[in-house]
């Protein structure tokens, strides 16, 4: 399992001095022998194809903050500050960084570096790359998370930017880590350009060739990349929804590399001397949100059917016992075969800001009946509780076990289990038509700030708080502490008031935490890849042994 360590941006001094040790940087090092073995890529196709679980909503690296999207997002453009695999900064398009003062960071900018297109990366492209974050129409999950804190920018020359906020910014470097450059003239390209791949220009180490939805991305290799040259000419990222036929296209070589292997699967590809399965603990967690937002509820009525005269989910006594009702450690061993944890917040055990003393709540169904009793429910109530079938491992059989398990204490639950790209589409309506949900959550920054900002903190489109608070909770206690948090250099008293932060939300049941799942990799013999805590599976990230 990664261990992580100090998750947070680096102080001051050691992000001037991490900036300039580590130029290296890139995507690490690739061999340039080609794999051999059944399956593997062979020497004259230098090609390579990944079948990955998620499908990608668009091309647009501005569009939609999801990781599937991020996932081939890398392999095309860059940003500033890259994480290796344990979500450590390294340099990017950035070899350096510093704070000048308490409202002002500078970075030292790549030089040399030129698009798909061969015109020279500089300044004003990472300046029309953070405006663009904000100017992209209809986004269903904003990246305004990482850039609300800038509030002016500075081109000082071709190869210097600054960055003004109003106060303190101690994780902006780590902010910056997930917003991909684009060139300067596409600052108001339409997402449609960069879906077509009219668009899809960027530094990274592959450059677009054809995107077909819900099927493939396929991808020819930059030959001008900056970094260590890639090993394949051509990469091809097959999206593979179905467990069953991800599995099946890796031992028929037609893959050559696979994520979110299933845990029920992973046993007998171990033995299999034609691959090898690698595995880390996640950033991901899976978990409930309900809707604490509103006095009526769609989906939620009482058990014969009737309204109720308000919305059982807005008490905490409720929420309370919906999480009590849940036994996690079933869900571990019966559902995701060891492959998971019992979560307890919104991050694992290891992490930056993660509070030691948030533990996962007990599974006591006679304190779940108790407590609906105490809230009014004693008979109970019926709802739809919502689930994707294709987006998380084993998902929808959480979902189905955790029904079974509210219905033990007399929350009637249906269970519903839409493909992602309808279960996204209704959760993000503009009127939240779920009620109830099972969803994940990954932390692209690596330490805790940034799932408590995207899914408990209140709903501010304008600064991009909550940005994926679907059920819209808010409480302002958790807004001003995190907000405190967010403006704290100090990296312990950061870490103090994160972990704060997180445990006025799990007192309060902002969300019902669920399972913090494993990232199992499978690969075809005479390849190498590093398991990432943040679940990549990029390209030039699969190297030749």
């Amino acid at each position: 399992m990664v261990r992580i360590g100090r998750g947070g941006t680096l102080r001051r001094r050691e992000a001037v001095l991490a900036g300039v040790s580590l130029l290296a940087g890139g995507l690490g090092a690739l061999k340039p022998a080609a794999a051999q073995g059944s399956g593997a890529p062979g020497d004259q196709a230098r090609e390579i194809s990944i079948g990955v679980a998620s499908a990608v909503t668009s091309i647009d690296p501005h569009f939609h903050n999801l990781s599937s999207n991020f996932n081939i997002d890398i392999n095309l453009f860059d940003r500033l500050i890259h994480m290796d695999e344990r979500q450590q900064p390294q340099p990017g398009l950035a070899t350096a960084w510093k704070a000048l003062d308490d409202t002002t960071w500078e970075f030292t900018l790549r030089q040399g570096v030129v698009f798909h297109d061969g015109k020279p990366f500089g300044a004003e492209d990472v300046a029309a790359s953070i405006r663009r974050v904000a100017w992209v129409p209809n986004s269903p999950g904003s990246f305004l998370v990482y850039t609300r804190a800038i509030t002016g920018i500075e081109v000082v020359d071709d190869h210097t930017i600054r960055f003004r906020t109003e106060g303190p910014t101690p994780l902006l470097p780590v902010d910056l880590s997930s917003v991909m450059i684009v060139p300067r003239a596409l600052e108001h390209a339409p997402t449609a350009d960069f879906n077509s791949g009219v668009a899809a220009v960027g530094t990274g180490p592959y450059s677009f060739v054809e995107y077909v939805p819900n099927n493939r991305v396929t991808l020819r290799r930059n030959d001008r990349y900056w970094g260590p040259k890639p090993a394949w000419e051509k990469a091809t990222i097959r999206m593979i929804p179905v467990n069953a036929s991800r599995v099946a296209a890796l031992l028929a070589g037609d893959v050559q590399a696979i994520d979110s292997v299933p845990p029920s699967d992973a046993p007998q590809l171990r033995k299999n001397a034609q691959l090898s399965v690698v595995s880390t603990r996640s950033n991901a967690v899976q978990f409930l949100h309900l809707d604490s937002f509103r006095a009526q509820t769609p989906g939620v009525t009482a058990r014969d059917g009737s309204p109720l005269p308000r919305n059982p989910l807005q008490d905490l006594r409720v929420r309370k016992a919906i999480s009590h009702a849940i036994n996690r450690d079933a869900l571990v061993r019966n559902i995701m075969e060891g492959a998971a944890a019992p979560a307890g917040q919104l991050l694992a055990d290891g992490f930056f800001g993660v509070s030691p003393r948030l533990k996962p709540d007990s599974y006591d169904p006679a304190m779940a009946k108790k407590l609906l009793t105490e809230a009014g429910y004693a008979d109970g109530f019926a709802m739809t509780l919502y689930a994707p079938n294709d987006r998380y491992i084993n998902g929808a059989k959480v979902a189905q076990a955790v029904g079974q398990m509210l219905g033990r204490v007399g929350i009637e639950t249906k269970v519903e289990t839409p493909p992602w790209s309808v279960f996204i589409a209704q959760a993000s309506a503009p009127n939240y038509n779920y009620s109830a949900f099972l969803i994940g959550n990954s932390s692209t920054t690596g330490e805790a700030s940034f799932p408590l900002r995207s899914q408990v903190g209140t709903v501010d489109f304008k600064t991009g708080m909550g940005s994926s608070n679907r059920s819209r909770y808010s409480n302002p206690q958790v807004d001003a502490v995190l907000a405190e948090a967010m403006r704290t250099v100090d990296d312990a008293k950061r870490s103090a008031l994160l972990q704060k932060t997180a445990e006025i939300a799990m007192a309060d049941q902002a969300v019902v935490p669920l399972l913090y799942t494993d990232n199992v990799y499978a690969l075809r013999k005479g390849l190498h890849y590093a398991p990432r805590s943040d679940g990549y599976l990029a390209a030039a990230m699969v190297q030749p042994q």
